[in-house]
């Protein structure tokens, strides 16, 4: 049996986990260390995974495949492909940079009693290595049961991340930020665990439409794949599209896509700036990407009948979340919006049904968690310098550190897809894959570009430029610790804007297989079909 590379890439974060959480209570340094040293172990496996994909190989790719319930169906199978493959190394990649930015978040305030039980630090970064490993495996599995076991199970630790540390500078007193903490924390578990409950039934629903139709009922994304493509497995219409719609509800709110999207500002807001970031550029991932390998995959037919409203949602939420982006006098919030408006994008290209906007897409969730990580753990230390979110208590940071404001005009300008940054590039295949194809949204999708200028620069005016403010006047400008953080994703933006072909090499086979599955291919240019 070949190495399980899979497993260990998923299974590593897990037990950091465990270790993380057993260290003695006043031995935080020491705990911060081992939960970073097992992120840093995850990269490097992820790593491996990627140098030993083969994009003009199999579909799936370092396969595994065991027994779990013999009498229910139930398989441990993993598989990578293309977008898979390239969405596991963005997770591990962005896992160490959110613990160095969140290295003193969970610090108790004062050490009353250094031995007692609570301990807030190893919870913390425990918590975080937890979801890892749970979002990894999401992301590896070909079974549906298994993947769906996983997708709601992440969101048992985002509660607590959520819930339990949340963010100190807040306006409000001590009570009234537990509060909005619990209530945000609330708020976005009752949200997704009303997803996973349909999905679950849908889940349901397509094992039952298979032992039905198969003699035997299977949870295994390849044997369904393989049935329908041979003709055995032939899914009724009507039975189809409400099980495309079980699927598809969980991921429209795990995305999330417009009007499911509620539960993201406040969880964004009330999170530390590095639980935001999971949140937005780890954890949502898996809902764009489970609409690809599922939603696609399991009910061509459905998908396609269900484009056209799918789009429209996609469209209302990039001008929505960019316009009330906008409107924010909270750093955070406005980060949080302006994620809405670019999930609509990712949204958008997916569903455009063709190789730019797909591949566009895809690129997109990269660039997007890279970009917004940036943009959000550098606001991050900028909050944690005043003990403020509100923009209205910055101004002139520029003057007195321009290091800091240096690095948050390049997250801001990736962002606003600036071109020369990586998002330009994924931004810009999305709208012209759907503007081949739905022309009219494309436009309309363009007034986001227009939006996301005005929201980031009018941000960046605003908190870095003119006269400094009291209260800004001795802040510090950025330290080893916050530059060794933002620096390598400064650099991964400049380096994927000029040059994305190391993953769109990965990404484009696994995009050709999925048009394939839906019967779709790229509409032929107008001056072509004339002819």
């Amino acid at each position: 049996m070949s190495f399980p590379l899979l497993t260990v890439t998923a299974a590593l974060p897990a037990v950091g986990a465990v270790v993380t959480a057993a260290v003695p209570a006043a031995q935080r340094k020491a705990a911060k260390y081992t939960a970073l040293l097992f992120s840093l172990a995850t990269l490097v496996f992820a790593a491996i995974d990627l140098v030993r994909f083969d994009p003009g190989g199999d579909r799936y790719q370092l396969t595994e495949s065991h027994a779990w319930i013999k009498d229910f169906g139930l398989r441990y199978d993993l598989g990578v492909d293309g977008i898979a493959v390239a969405l596991v190394a963005l997770t591990a990649l962005l896992i160490p940079f959110v613990m160095l930015a969140g290295w003193h978040d969970a610090d108790p305030l004062e050490d009353v009693n250094p031995n007692r039980r609570w301990r807030p630090t190893q919870g913390f970064f425990a918590l975080i290595l937890l979801v890892e490993a749970m979002v990894v495996i999401s992301f590896e599995a070909t079974d549906v049961f298994l993947f769906y076991i996983f997708f709601e199970a992440m969101l048992i630790p985002m509660y607590f991340l959520i819930g339990g540390f949340g963010d100190r500078a807040h306006a409000a007193g001590e009570e009234e930020a537990a509060r909005q903490r619990s209530y945000a924390a609330v708020k976005f578990l009752l949200y997704n665990l009303a997803g996973g409950l349909i999905m679950l039934a849908a889940v349901i629903g397509l094992y039952a439409a298979t032992a039905k139709q198969l003699g035997t009922g299977t949870f295994s994304l390849q044997e369904i794949l393989a049935a329908r493509a041979s003709g055995k497995l032939d899914l009724a219409t009507g039975t189809e599209r409400w099980l495309f719609l079980g699927f598809f509800f969980a991921f429209a709110v795990k995305a999330p896509l417009w009007p499911l999207h509620t539960w993201l500002p406040n969880a964004m807001g009330e999170s530390t700036a590095p639980v935001a970031v999971l949140i937005t550029a780890v954890v949502d991932k898996v809902g764009t990407f489970a609409m690809l390998r599922y939603c696609l995959q399991l009910f061509p037919e459905a998908s396609k009948w269900a484009t056209p409203v799918i789009l429209v949602l996609a469209v209302i939420g990039i001008i929505y979340g960019a316009l009330l982006a906008v409107g924010q006098r909270d750093i955070k919030r406005l980060i949080a919006f302006a994620s809405i408006s670019h999930f609509g994008f990712i949204i958008m290209g997916i569903f455009a049904m063709t190789s730019q906007g797909q591949s566009g897409a895809t690129l997109y969730m990269v660039n997007h968690g890279i970009s917004t990580a940036a943009l959000m753990l550098v606001a991050g230390f900028l909050i944690s310098r005043r003990g403020s979110r509100m923009i209205s208590d910055f101004g002139g940071v520029q003057k007195v550190a321009p290091v800091l404001a240096g690095t948050f005009l390049i997250g801001g300008l990736a962002t606003l897809s600036l071109p020369g940054l990586a998002p330009f590039v994924s931004e810009f295949l999305v709208l012209v894959g759907t503007f081949s194809r739905y022309p009219v949204l494309g436009i309309i999708a363009t007034v986001g570009i227009v939006l996301a200028a005005l929201y980031v620069l009018v941000l960046y005016q605003r908190t870095m430029t003119g006269p400094v403010k009291a209260g800004i006047e001795g802040m510090a400008d950025l330290k080893v610790r916050e530059v060794l953080v933002v620096a390598p994703l400064i650099a991964l933006l400049l380096f994927l804007g000029v040059y994305p072909k190391p993953v769109t090499d990965i990404v484009n086979p696994s995009v050709k297989h999925t048009l394939s599955d839906v019967h779709k291919t790229d509409p032929k240019p107008a001056l072509e079909a004339k002819k």
